[in-house]
């Protein structure tokens, strides 16, 4: 069974592939991100957010590989990175940096929709005894959200919760965000910031069945 490698710290990844059967092993990335989109902007000029997150992604699973052959603990292992982004009115929106930027924007999203990208590059280290590739590749999920139209009531109460300070886009959709999500069109999973369909689809272009990842 191929090891993977989830460079990630998100729970919200960490779960969405349990509830998939697939338990991986969690190596966090040390990557610095406005470095690397600082490097990649000043290398292709200015990047949309699909491109961002897919480049952040890239160098997060890339540096978690490097960091496990030099510790040679790569052994059958398949290393994904993810990164999440939304756009809104054409801006691209983080983690907020406090609760005032949240509050902000959650009154600037309300009753509107933006897109929510998130970045996935799975890196290939098995062994040519494994079946190994040696491939590293990546592609971008991107969802349309519409956002309820709360009051300022209700905003305040969702940002006391402090689940918006740590997420893109200062909302969830698997969490205390959801109620507020009112519809999206493409892949829930993305907005929870792993699409399993995607990922799927990766895996098999290294010829990795995603059944051969399930450990129940």
């Amino acid at each position: 069974m191929p090891r993977l490698v989830l460079a990630s710290q998100s729970p919200a990844r960490l779960a969405t592939l349990k509830s998939a059967g697939v338990t991986p092993d969690v190596v966090v990335s040390g990557v610095d991100e406005d470095k690397v989109l600082a490097d990649a902007t000043e290398r292709f000029g200015e990047l949309d957010p699909a491109d961002a997150v897919l480049v952040l992604a890239q160098a997060k699973a890339e540096e978690v590989a490097s960091r496990l052959e030099d510790t040679r603990d790569d052994a059958d292992a398949i290393v994904v990175g993810c990164d999440s982004m939304l756009e809104f009115d054409g801006v691209v929106v983080g983690k907020p940096a406090d609760a005032e930027v949240a509050r902000e924007r959650w009154r600037s999203m309300r009753g509107g929709k933006g897109v929510l990208h998130s970045g996935h590059w799975v890196v290939d280290l098995r062994g040519d005894d494994a079946g190994g590739t040696g491939g590293t590749l990546g592609s971008t999920s991107s969802t349309t959200v519409w956002f309820a139209d709360i009051d300022d009531d209700e905003i305040d109460a969702y940002i006391a919760t402090g689940e918006p300070l740590h997420v893109a886009g200062a909302f969830t959709i698997d969490g205390l965000g959801g109620p507020y999500v009112e519809r999206i069109e493409g892949d829930h999973h993305g907005v929870v910031g792993l699409s399993l369909p995607l990922l799927r689809e990766l895996l098999a272009e290294l010829g990795i069945p995603w059944r051969s990842l399930r450990t129940g």
